[in-house]
Formats: C-alpha cells, structure tokens, sequence
C-alpha cells in the first residue's frame, strides 16, 4: 500500500509540474493569426474572421485546460492544431495579397470546426446521439 501512495504522489507531482510547462510551450508556439492583432498585410473580411474563429477555440482550449476538463497533453494536441491551421491561413494570406480563397477559407474554418468539435467531445459537452433508449447518449464523433 505504502509503494502505490508514493507512486500516486509522484504521479500527481510530476503532473503538476508539466502542465504549467506544457501550456508555456504551447502558448510560446503560437504565431501568426493567433495575434491579438493581425498583421497589416492582412486585410481582407475572411481573414478578420478567422482570427476571431482561432482566438475562439484557442480561448475555449485554455479555459478547457484551466477547468481541468481536459489533460495538458490533450489541451497542448489542440493548441498545436489551432496553431497548424493558423499557420496554414497566413501562408495562403501572404500569397494572395492578405486575402483568404473562399475554397481555402471553407478549408479552413473546417478543419478549425474539427478542432472545436474534439474539444466539445473531451470535454463531454458534445452533440450527444442517441435518444437514450438503449441505455444513454454517445458523443457524435
């Protein structure tokens, strides 16, 4: 009994110690459209509204992660997505004159909806399936 309460306790030590350490690396990540503020090459409508989609699910991902709703190694997987994705749109935006394709927008704003969808999941306040009649509800995804 005595060996599994040291091994809880350095367990719960070590946890503690990664997870401020995992959010400052993801935090430290975060470049581009994750700004407050974008960058004056980019302009246009699609692009304002992608930074407000990224800073959303990156806000929600941190307030996840500070609710302890989610793990430090699944609140860092979904910064690093949000991050790819934000990344992704200011390539396309630097090589269409700060303007976003609507193709690749739609591209985008799916995959970031991908990335919101799996921490609804993580967080059990996805869209349930089911009606309950074979016992409960199932997450869609």
């Amino acid at each position: 009994m005595r060996a599994s309460t040291s091994l809880t306790t350095v367990i719960l030590a070590a946890a503690l110690i990664a997870a401020p350490l995992a959010g400052a690396y993801a935090a430290g990540h975060h470049k581009g459209l994750l700004d407050a503020t974008p960058p004056a090459d980019f302009v246009g409508p699609r692009v304002s509204g992608l930074i407000d989609q990224v800073q959303g699910v990156d806000q929600g991902i941190a307030d996840a992660r500070q609710a302890n709703n989610i793990s430090a190694a699944e609140a860092q997987r979904l910064h690093m997505r949000t991050a790819h994705i934000s990344q992704a749109a200011e390539h396309v935006a630097a090589s269409d004159h700060g303007r976003i394709p609507s193709a690749q927008y739609r591209q985008l704003l799916r995959r970031l909806d991908n990335v919101d969808q799996r921490l609804m999941n993580d967080t059990g306040s996805g869209i349930m399936m089911g009606d309950g009649s074979d016992g409960g509800n199932y997450p869609n995804g």
